[in-house]
């Protein structure tokens, strides 16, 4: 008789690859929404913020692409302009999308609440910290600045511009692992409130987990949310879950706070010889 063998990695988690918008900064993930909403604007377009959050997680050219690609969004563009929008309008678009997204993120950078116990809880446990983003670098570092101030250093950051395809392609994810000098993709995780990060981060081979109320799924402003009847808090995790889980997420959770015990679960898991 023949048999083969498998290879698998048995160890701890070694690093953790957190979106930035909506996971560990910008709770509701309202920084890119506005914007995209206020520049489709300019351009004469009128979109909402639910059109605006539907490609949310991917690189931002190519956010503004998949929005008018939307026939409804594609029919009010040829209401307006006369004719069907053009590469050429992809690029004006996002052009005008840089400046004013780079100039309102300092109002949106805040840390969610939880993230920096997390992110210390992680050290604690010898886990090394990435993030990656749809931004581009310039947004990227503005960001990460911001979180510097608030005590939360990276030891890997990579924008959707530092790489040929990004989200939801593995690219960033995969150069966060080796940045991270991860021994092994199984054991990485990757926390993301987007379809496009969970799907990014299964390519990848990792570990996912989704986030449903500190994020683009539920997309509202902390005091927002606070202030919502209970009743309909539930209905949106269970909508929000729902999406995550079927795009196929390992495991769902509401906010970055509420991650360590899914750290453990995969380490339990991964003692078992399991793999993502």
């Amino acid at each position: 008789m023949s048999f083969g063998y498998r290879r698998f990695y048995r160890g701890p988690v070694a690093a953790v690859i957190f979106d930035m918008a909506g996971t560990i900064v910008d709770f509701g993930s309202r920084a890119p929404a506005g914007v995209f909403v206020e520049v489709f604007r300019r351009h004469g377009v009128k979109i909402s913020l639910a059109e605006a959050r539907g490609p949310m997680g991917a690189e931002k050219r190519a956010h503004v692409a998949e929005l008018l690609a939307m026939p409804a969004v594609q029919a009010r563009f040829v209401e307006r302009h006369g004719r069907p929008s053009a590469e050429a309008d992809v690029d004006a678009i996002y052009q005008d999308f840089i400046p004013l997204q780079i100039e309102t993120l300092p109002q949106f950078s805040d840390l969610i609440e939880g993230a920096a116990e997390t992110v210390a809880a992680l050290r604690a446990r010898g886990v090394r910290i990435g993030a990656n983003t749809g931004y581009n670098r310039e947004m990227m570092e503005v960001v990460q600045a911001a979180m510097a101030r608030q005590g939360l250093e990276l030891d890997s950051a990579v924008a959707a511009s530092d790489v040929p395809r990004a989200r939801p392609y593995p690219a960033m994810c995969l150069r966060n692992a080796a940045e991270l000098a991860a021994p092994a993709v199984a054991a990485c995780i990757k926390v993301d409130d987007t379809i496009p990060g969970i799907e990014e981060g299964l390519a990848a081979g990792m570990w996912t987990v989704g986030l449903t109320w500190s994020g683009n799924e539920v997309g509202l402003a902390p005091a927002e949310w606070a202030g919502l009847p209970t009743e309909r808090q539930k209905a949106l995790v269970a909508r929000a879950e729902a999406r995550m889980r079927a795009a196929g997420a390992h495991y769902v959770i509401g906010s970055v706070a509420e991650l360590m015990p899914v750290v453990q679960a995969i380490e339990a898991r991964l003692a078992a010889g399991e793999q993502p």
